[in-house]
């Protein structure tokens, strides 16, 4: 799995089984999953007639799942908690809704997705009773769950594995897009958010500008992806799957210095759609 922005929509990219609750959604194979942002005025669009013109000017073939939002991507919060990724932007305001994508590198049963569903949705009603928000959702809410490689985890409730995580992910995610959102504020980047165990279990904002821990690899390095948009990337030679004391394995890339090369982190952000093969070609012409 691997996702950028493209002229605003969010592009998730893998080799997925799903199940959408957005326009033309359903449950099948997919490879690619979208949210795009409907422009201020834009609300009386027919919805699937967007979704296939942004996949045409992305070169997107079908099939694939997508939800449309009045939310703009500068809103976007992603959380990263072990091997589950989730995506959402939110607003309460009359017009807008809350899309929630979630993501697991962990395959899911046939049962475990549309479970993943039912977790999202009983999480999303708490985070905004928690908010104080007069709201358990809105109309045109939706949400996309998919995973990744043969079936690993037959049930997805609040207290499986795979709940617990989404749980926590959309617990504290909803309640920060919407509070991202109604600040008004212009952001240059989405706000990342990753699940740390360091000093006790908590959530941690990403900030490269303010790290304290600069160089991590080298003097010198790129960190406009200190966490790696194709994370767990599967590639043998930037990293390896390691058994993880909290259940299940995850992707151990600590080592890799790929995206830090200021030669290949130009390259991304002037191509955010090219391959972890296209980036490592990008490496080695630089090194010969």
């Amino acid at each position: 799995m691997r996702y950028y922005l493209a002229h605003e929509a969010l592009i998730i990219s893998g080799i997925f089984t799903a199940v959408s609750t957005g326009v033309a959604g359903g449950s099948g194979s997919v490879a690619t999953l979208i949210t795009h942002p409907i422009p201020p005025g834009g609300e009386g669009r027919d919805p699937v007639r967007e979704l296939e013109l942004v996949a045409r000017r992305e070169g997107i073939a079908m099939p694939y799942y997508g939800i449309v939002t009045t939310i703009p991507a500068r809103d976007l919060v992603v959380l990263q908690y072990d091997f589950i990724t989730t995506f959402i932007t939110a607003g309460t305001a009359a017009g807008e809704s809350i899309s929630i994508i979630v993501t697991s590198q962990e395959g899911l049963s046939g049962g475990a997705l549309p479970g993943v569903i039912l977790t999202v949705t009983e999480a999303k009603v708490r985070s905004l009773v928690a908010g104080n928000y007069q709201v358990a959702g809105t109309p045109t809410d939706a949400v996309i769950v998919a995973s990744e490689g043969p079936p690993r985890h037959l049930i997805a409730g609040p207290l499986t594995e795979v709940g617990r995580r989404v749980t926590s992910s959309v617990d504290f995610g909803v309640n920060e897009a919407v509070r991202r959102h109604q600040s008004g504020a212009k952001y240059g980047r989405p706000a990342l958010f990753v699940y740390s165990r360091f000093g006790g279990d908590h959530w941690v904002a990403w900030d490269p500008d303010h790290c304290a821990y600069y160089p991590c690899h080298f003097a010198g390095q790129r960190c406009a992806f200190c966490y790696c948009p194709y994370y767990p990337c599967q590639d043998p030679g930037l990293g390896e799957a390691v058994e993880s004391a909290h259940g299940g394995t995850v992707w151990n890339c600590s080592a890799c210095t790929l995206l830090h090369e200021p030669v290949v982190a130009d390259y991304l952000i002037r191509n955010p759609e090219a391959s972890i093969k296209e980036l490592k070609k990008v490496r080695e012409r630089t090194t010969h």
